[in-house]
């Protein structure tokens, strides 16, 4: 690897911190991302001969920190500013602690620079998707066209609407802060959401020669138990932090020696993470209050636990996780819910139910780039042996695809389906996307 190469990959993993760290001082999102940029040309320009320092993140950070307060001193406010940071100049190298104490009371400060920005990013002044938006660019430190196909937008769009949202939080004067009380359960459904997008970005990557971005997953998975110690009774907190436990634990599993994906029905269970399994556990059980109807994160947490509870693939009991992706829906209605439950029931009562079920929300505009539709169409048509349209609908699901990894499955199976084809009839895969 180049030198170039690695301080793009250590800004790629470093970036939210030490913006965050930036905004802290600067006290604006935009600047701080600009302030993040010029630290990373530092480092192009000086890492090539100084080599790659023992503590990058804390390099990256120092400079951005001192470029911040270097701007600060040049405002009028000087004297007001340099109050407000001298803690940060005492402490420039220092990363922020993991997770304030489960015992801070409501007033007590949260160390934390990140959970600042995500709460700064989904400030009620800003619309709810522009809150997301700017927060995954920010935090995931995700392209436009990445954030773009999370949000299943254009990335015209989506690149809007972040520049307004910048401009909006400038304008507003919005604090850098974790709000306490009710302004804080105003912005919660947005923050929770932008943990779970990041994670779902770093579990299955949009694009690139990876199919994991573990860091992502990482950063999601801490915020989320930040989340649950600051939130201790609020089961939608407690819904996600389950539900992104157990969905971590898969990790070790989902990529074989060479990187490529391993499928649910394919992975080693014996290299399922089993701590992270009884933390998801216990966190379902803290989310799960009399007389408190199940929310989204609630649900998908208890399927997921449903998969983590099946000892093998052919033990998991379909019919619950059919009920549940029923109950999703009703909360949370979305296509990519109903393609889900449609792989759900394919798994309960066969491939033609699943597919009539998919077949039906085939036209919804939403889905009309998203790669899973046809994937999931090819599986189902595989496993009916209807090879040669099961093979066109992986091969549309490739062309559809930006992972390359994931590029490479769809058209490994692609070419299944055509070797099954020749064949006359052979035993195609029988596997289920996703994982």
């Amino acid at each position: 690897m180049t030198t170039a190469s690695a301080v793009e990959a250590v800004f790629r993993i470093e970036q939210a911190r030490v913006i965050a760290a930036a905004a802290r001082i600067v006290r604006d999102v935009g600047i701080a991302e600009e302030i993040a940029q010029d630290a990373l040309v530092s480092a192009l320009e000086k890492w090539p001969d100084s080599g790659v320092p023992e503590k990058p993140g804390a390099w990256l950070t120092a400079v951005a920190k001192r470029r911040a307060v270097d701007l600060v001193r040049r405002r009028e406010n000087y004297a007001r500013k340099l109050a407000e940071v001298g803690r940060s100049l005492e402490h420039a190298a220092e990363p922020p602690p993991a997770e304030p104490s489960p015992d801070s009371g409501p007033e007590a400060d949260i160390d934390d620079d990140l959970l600042r920005l995500i709460f700064t990013a989904c400030h009620p002044v800003l619309p709810t998707r522009a809150r997301i938006a700017l927060t995954l660019r920010l935090l995931g430190g995700l392209t436009t066209e990445e954030i773009a196909r999370a949000f299943l937008a254009s990335e015209t769009a989506v690149a809007q609407r972040i520049a307004r949202a910048k401009r909006s939080l400038a304008a507003a004067d919005v604090p850098f802060e974790v709000p306490y009380g009710p302004d804080r359960a105003a912005r919660l459904d947005s923050v929770l959401e932008v943990v779970y997008l990041v994670f779902n970005e770093g579990y299955s990557a949009t694009k690139g020669d990876d199919w994991l971005r573990p860091a992502l997953c990482e950063d999601a998975l801490r915020l989320a138990r930040v989340l649950a110690a600051l939130l201790p009774d609020e089961p939608e907190v407690h819904g996600l932090a389950a539900l992104l436990e157990l969905q971590a634990s898969r990790i070790p599993a989902r990529t074989g020696p060479d990187g490529s994906p391993v499928l649910l029905a394919d992975q080693d269970r014996a290299r399922w993470n089993r701590l992270l399994i009884r933390r998801g556990f216990a966190a379902l059980d803290r989310a799960a209050v009399p007389g408190v109807p199940a929310g989204p994160y609630v649900l998908q947490a208890a399927i997921a636990a449903c998969h983590a509870q099946a000892l093998r693939y052919e033990d998991t009991d379909w019919a619950v996780i059919v009920t549940l992706y029923g109950q999703l829906a009703a909360v949370r209605p979305s296509p990519v819910v109903e393609l889900n439950r449609a792989v759900a029931v394919a798994m309960a009562e066969g491939p033609e139910a699943g597919l009539a079920l998919v077949d039906a929300i085939a036209g919804d505009p939403e889905l009309k780039d998203y790669h899973l539709l046809p994937s999931v169409r090819g599986d189902l048509l595989a496993r009916l042996g209807r090879w040669e349209a099961a093979r066109e609908e992986f091969l549309g699901a490739a062309a559809l695809a930006r992972n390359d990894r994931e590029r490479g499955l769809l058209l490994a199976r692609a070419e299944q389906a055509e070797q099954a084809e020749r064949t006359a009839g052979g035993p195609g895969p029988d596997v289920v996307p996703g994982g």
